[in-house]
């Protein structure tokens, strides 16, 4: 009894999640952007420098997506005579979930997309998220001598390995601002994100002291939607 009790219900989540995406045409998308990065380090004095981003997105349904994103850019900080320059390249996988999720739409998408308001549509698609992937460091440092001491005293060292990878979790809030719109959703969006990334490892600025690093991304995008129902 248990057994196929579980089965129908497994059945049925099935049908309704291919339900919802036979509506929504474009499964896939594909984006790129730019914006700027900085460090959350022991050189606590931030300096915002450039970074930018390619990703591509797999809608389960119109509000929940897995994806890949990779970014390239340059975190740098100083303080205590003391500087560093991070030309990093980062990745990782990430699932996001739209309010739209939550806010009870009609199972007919296309009737939806047709029907909402514009406050309605970008309400629909502010999002959060989550992931896991890695960064790959490319760390020039100068470091002040006395520093070094004080690093010392706090239990601290310099980093040995400046081009060291290592395992990032990237937290994602934003939005995805639809236009272009058709029988079958949108077919662009523009996008903007805060991403910030926490590592497992404090060496993001060439320093290893008591804390971790982080870092921040704020991004300016636009998607692409890409295999249009014929």
């Amino acid at each position: 009894m248990k057994k196929k009790l579980l089965c129908t219900t497994i059945g049925m989540l099935g049908f309704m999640i291919g339900s919802v995406s036979a509506q929504f045409s474009r499964p896939v998308s594909v984006g790129a952007g730019a914006g700027v990065a900085y460090n959350l380090t022991d050189l606590a004095n931030v300096e915002a420098k450039f970074a930018f981003y390619g990703e591509a997105d797999y809608l389960i349904n119109p509000f929940i997506s897995v994806g890949l994103h990779g970014e390239k850019g340059t975190l740098s900080g100083n303080g205590h005579n003391s500087e560093f320059e991070n030309r990093y390249f980062a990745g990782n996988i990430n699932g996001k979930v739209r309010l739209g999720q939550f806010m009870g739409q009609a199972r007919n998408y296309s009737y939806y997309t047709l029907q909402a308001n514009t406050f309605e549509r970008i309400l629909s698609n502010v999002y959060v998220g989550a992931g896991a992937g890695l960064v790959k460091n490319r760390i020039k440092r100068q470091i002040d001598p006395l520093y070094v001491e004080a690093i010392a005293n706090q239990g601290g060292e310099l980093a040995e390995d400046l081009g060291e990878i290592h395992f990032v979790v990237p937290i994602n809030v934003g939005v995805d601002i639809p236009f272009g719109r058709t029988l079958y959703g949108p077919q662009w969006a523009i996008n903007v994100n805060y991403q910030h990334t926490l590592t497992t490892n404090d060496n993001l600025d060439g320093i290893k002291n008591k804390k971790n690093d982080q870092y921040g991304f704020v991004s300016l995008g636009l998607k692409y939607a890409l295999f249009n129902r014929k």
